[in-house]
């Protein structure tokens, strides 16, 4: 699995970078707006450090608002991948923009018959919203099987990326499944590290290693 950092805060990004953990960073409306700068000048710093596909979303929901904006985003650099929601403009302006070797990140995804026409409309990457779903009481894991499954069954070329990731456990389960990107917060991502043996077996480490009196 490929790690995405949600954010769009460039000192987060690099610390996640020195980690290991950066293959690619996805933005929205909110974080941009966290950030407090304009969206081309945080792309454009993000994308002159960052390799991998840095998400920029459009936030027209018109078709031609969506291909205006998607067009001034992907000029910004080549690793750009324009962001559309999932709505019929939005898969019409994924199956324009890809079509012309654009990178689409199709998002607000909450079902798999959705899903299934993302990937029909030529999109990099669908963003299936693992937390909002939890959060209304309905399973988001099994929606990242299904898709896992119908994008199998088919051979779409699509990428679930798994999106609105609350916990380490939401990324190890959408890992078992089969989803091949995880988009989550700097501190889910760090927190991957975490594990209470892991802290114990340092501290008797130290501990016995104190006795010995050596240095190295």
């Amino acid at each position: 699995m490929k790690f995405f950092v949600d954010t769009a805060d460039v000192k987060d990004i690099r610390e996640c970078q020195e980690m290991g953990l950066v293959d690619g960073v996805t933005t929205n409306p909110t974080l941009i707006a966290k950030s407090g700068r304009k969206i081309t000048e945080v792309i454009k710093e993000i994308c002159s450090f960052v390799e991998g596909p840095v998400s920029a979303e459009v936030a027209a929901l018109d078709y031609d608002g969506m291909m205006r904006e998607g067009d001034v985003l992907r000029k910004i650099a080549k690793n750009v991948a324009v962001k559309v929601p999932l709505t019929v403009d939005g898969l019409r302006a994924c199956r324009k923009l890809s079509s012309e070797g654009t990178m689409v990140n199709v998002t607000l995804c909450f079902s798999a018959a959705q899903a299934l026409l993302a990937a029909k409309a030529g999109a990099t990457f669908i963003s299936p919203f693992i937390g909002r779903l939890d959060d209304i009481n309905l399973p988001g894991m099994e929606l990242i099987a299904n898709i896992r499954q119908i994008y199998d069954n088919y051979d779409y070329q699509t990428n679930i990326l798994a999106a609105s990731i609350r916990s380490v456990n939401h990324i190890t389960e959408a890992a078992i499944i089969g989803a091949d990107y995880a988009t989550a917060p700097p501190a889910v991502l760090k927190g991957l590290v975490k594990h209470p043996l892991t802290d114990k077996g340092i501290e008797s480490f130290l501990a016995d290693w104190k006795k010995t009196g050596q240095t190295i």
